[in-house]
This record gives C-alpha cells, structure tokens and sequence, in this order.
C-alpha cells in the first residue's frame, strides 16, 4: 500500500491527531487487527485483535536514501505506539533496497552495501560493466522490483524484534523530540559515524 511519503510523528502526537490523520487510519484499516490503544479518538477503530490480522507479515519497503529511512523509522515508530504487539509476535518486517544496479552484457548484480558492491566489481575483473545508484522504488522496472523487493525467492527481508523497535523509539525520540540540549550532545558524540551517509548534494 503506497503512504505518500512520510506518515505523522506518532511519538510526540496526541491520539487525537493520530486518528485524525487519513493515511495512517487507511494503514491500520488495512491491516485489519486494531489498535491496543483505549481513547475515544480512535472510535472508528477496533480494539485489537491478532486474529484479525489480515496478512502474514507485515513488511515496509522504502528508498535506500535519508527520505526512505525517516519514512521507515516514522511507521516503525507508528506501529511500536499502536499496535505493539505486531512487533512482539514478530509480524514486522523491513525489505532491504539495493543500493547499486551493476549491468554487464548478461547480467544484472544489485549490491545492498558498499562492500557487496566492491565483491561484484572484483568478480567482474575485466568485464565491461556500467554501475549506477538504484533509483527510487516508484522509478524501478517492474522486472526489478519483483527480483529485489516482491519476489520471497530472491527479497531480503529484516525482522524487526522489540528491542529494535524500542531503540528506534528512543533514538528518533531524542533527534526529533524536544530535547534540544540531549540532540546536540549525540551530534557531537556521534556524528562522525554517519558521514558517509550524509547528504551532502
């Protein structure tokens, strides 16, 4: 199901303003099961029900870029404060994007890191080959999409267990909350870690 880009802080919002949000009551619509959570804002939701979940995993299938991680972040996030459960009995899952796209005249290689796409480029020795970034998902050849992110064959999916969701709780907390004085003083600590991350374009 396509979210349009990035979904409604649900950490720091209020239920009111949670359930008033279009996309995030289609997602929970979608999956079926309710929310564990007990407001009168979410009237037009059940209370929770695993039973009534209407999919066998659930997987979030982002861009391999900054955009693509604060969205994944902002529904794992969505998901810890909702329906945690989900992330308990380990429903949830993260569909890894490829990074580089390395053709050859036969074949098509898709590195996930950097150092896959180094492990490729050794193999490839004296081939002639072209290497581009991976485009963004809504960019992607049907053919592509299938190989990389539909197909269980040949996807890569993560399971996200509780102890990463509550860590991306806390982390998103702290970088995108109110506390100022605590976001600066990981900057600086840690900052360094993510350079090669960084968008600088």
């Amino acid at each position: 199901m396509p979210i349009r880009g990035k979904i409604l802080n649900c950490l720091k919002a209020d239920y009111n303003k949670i359930f008033k949000s279009e996309i995030i009551t289609d997602l929970l619509k979608v999956l079926g099961c309710g929310v564990q959570v007990k407001s009168k804002a979410n009237k037009d939701l059940s209370s929770f029900d695993m039973k009534s979940l209407r999919w066998n995993k659930i997987i979030l299938c982002t861009d391999a870029d900054v955009d693509g991680y604060q969205i994944r972040t902002l529904l794992l996030t969505m998901l810890y404060r909702l329906t945690p459960a989900l992330i308990e009995q380990g429903k949830v899952f993260i569909a890894e994007s490829p990074l580089f796209e390395i053709r050859t005249k036969d074949e098509t290689y898709f590195a996930y890191t950097e150092k896959e796409k180094d492990g490729f480029l050794q193999k490839l020795e004296e081939k002639k080959y072209t290497i581009q970034r991976s485009k963004g998902l809504g960019e992607n050849e049907p053919d592509m999409m299938n190989f990389t992110t539909m197909n269980p064959a040949t996807r890569r999916l993560i399971q996200v267990m509780p102890e990463d969701a509550e860590q991306t709780a806390k982390v998103f907390g702290l970088l995108l909350g109110d506390n100022l004085d605590g976001r600066k003083s990981y900057i600086a600590e840690n900052g360094h870690n993510y350079l090669e991350l960084a968008d600088l374009s």
